[in-house]
């Protein structure tokens, strides 16, 4: 079994998903021998909390890990922002532990952990130390590269800023990777590749569970230099594209490529038609900086479509007709069940999602039976993403803004897939009811909620602002 999980992936970043300049064959051929969810959410508009979700089947405000760790140390906001969990809890079972101690897999990490506290030092070079929480804590045998880091400071060995990392040559930027496998020009997507083939050699005559959660697409913007390369060229000859950013072109098939490595090792074992693969993204695409999310609006860090449709893949012969499509609306908290029923393992208690197994047997007519999925962000982004919950019931979309009047929003995204018309007022009904849906949501989840900030002082810029560090940025001006 195997669950790839790319950082930063927006819905059309796919050449399967309707790209016209990235380039993934072999994540293409995964959707062609396997089944495509055309309406696939993550968990939340950032990423660790869609990570929680992923590995305990429960949604982020059920854990209360709500925000990505250690959160933008946002000041003077109108509203103050809850006191939430800073790491996956030890007291959460995994999809690894069940795994691993109800059926005996053998398991391992590859990439991006991101579960683990972090507290800023004011030194930016600092990484913290706080293995108490990786995820050899959380039932993998092997962990390549998981960490507190939400991202490398560069891609390149040894992964870190300038001279200050050049001198630690024993890779102790990023602890978790063995030194002896990097080198002068070693990208971090290739060698984390490398390691999970090796791993798929080790483990191949027994069960097994990799879960490679990819630092790319993640900033910073750095691909191969032969990649890039090829992407400026590509642009040269053919300038008029939606996609046209040629490092993140090169980011994206730096993951293609490493993901047609790991199935074709799987291949060479005579395995691949028995592995349960999944693909999918922790959040929608950052956008500008990197891609656009067109047709959807906005991304990362705001609930728009743009910030939570993800582009997913489930291959899995045994159950997945070749090339077949589900529209059905799935969210991250749905993999852990999948897995569930996939492999015969009892499930924790209070998993809010739903295996999608049905969908893979029966795409055109099977249905999840469930009436709602749900987000809740209490917290303030800096590319101007404020709290906000929000609910999709069939082909609408409630969008709840805390602290603002009305700060309610009703879209239909099968007519309206951008967003540009909020039908709040003119169906307030419809919008009430659903509001009421997304509180008894919230109530039984135990959601935290922000409050009102006595000290906020409206006449003061809202900012970004670290402990011991005298720079100020101020926030973006809200989304919408």
């Amino acid at each position: 079994m195997v669950v790839f999980f790319v950082d930063d992936m927006g819905w059309t970043d796919l050449g399967c998903f309707g790209s016209d300049f990235y380039e993934t064959p072999n994540i293409d051929r995964l959707a062609a021998e396997g089944m495509k969810f055309t309406q696939a959410y993550a968990a939340c508009t950032v990423c660790s909390p869609s990570r929680a979700a992923l590995l305990t089947g429960k949604y982020p405000a059920r854990l209360h890990v709500t925000d990505f760790i250690p959160g933008h140390p946002i000041v003077n906001t109108p509203l103050t922002m809850p006191d939430w969990t800073q790491e996956l809890e030890l007291g959460e079972e995994t999809i690894a532990e069940l795994l691993k101690e109800q059926k005996g897999y053998r398991t391992a990490h590859f990439g991006k952990w991101h579960l683990t506290p972090r507290v800023w030092t004011g030194d930016p070079n600092s990484d913290g130390d706080f293995p108490a929480f990786y995820p050899d804590k959380q039932g993998f045998d092997l962990n390549f590269g998981g960490c507190e880091r939400g991202a490398p400071a560069s891609y390149f060995w040894p992964y870190g800023r300038g001279d200050t990392m050049e001198k630690k040559k024993d890779n102790n930027t990023f602890r978790t990777l063995p030194a002896e496998s990097g080198g002068e020009g070693v990208y971090l997507t290739d060698q984390l590749a490398t390691e999970a083939v090796g791993v798929v050699e080790k483990f191949a005559s027994d069960p097994f569970f990799l879960y490679f959660p990819f630092y790319n697409v993640h900033t910073p913007l750095q691909g191969r230099p032969d990649l890039v390369e090829k992407y400026e060229k590509k642009l040269a000859a053919n300038p008029d594209v939606r996609h046209g950013n040629e490092k993140y072109a090169a980011m994206v098939e730096s993951v293609d490529e490493a993901i047609g490595r790991v199935v074709a090792a799987l291949e060479k074992a005579g395995i691949l038609d028995q592995t349960l693969i999944i693909f999918s993204s922790d959040n929608g695409g950052l956008e500008p900086q990197a891609t656009t999310n067109l047709p959807l609006r906005q991304g990362k860090g705001t609930i728009y479509e743009g910030g939570v449709r993800v582009p997913t893949i489930i291959r899995w012969p045994e159950k997945a007709k070749a090339g077949s499509i589900s529209e059905e609306p799935i969210i991250t908290v749905d993999f852990l069940p999948t897995i569930a029923e996939a492999t015969g393992i009892e499930m924790p208690e209070n998993i809010d999602g739903r295996s999608l197994l049905p969908l893979l047997e029966n795409p055109e007519s099977a249905t999840l039976h469930r009436d709602a999925i749900f987000w809740h962000y209490p917290h303030y982004h800096m590319m101007g993403g404020i709290p906000h919950s929000a609910v999709r019931m069939g082909d609408w979309k409630l969008i709840e803004r805390h602290g603002e009047e009305p700060g309610l929003e009703l879209y239909h995204l099968a007519e309206d897939i951008h967003e540009d018309h909020n039908l709040a007022a003119s169906d307030p009904e419809r919008a009430k009811s659903m509001q009421r849906r997304l509180h008894e949501w919230r109530e039984s989840v135990d959601a935290q909620m922000p409050v009102v900030n006595p000290d906020y002082d409206p006449s003061k810029p809202t900012g970004w602002q670290r402990p011991g560090n005298s720079n100020f940025r101020e926030m973006d001006a809200p989304r919408r």
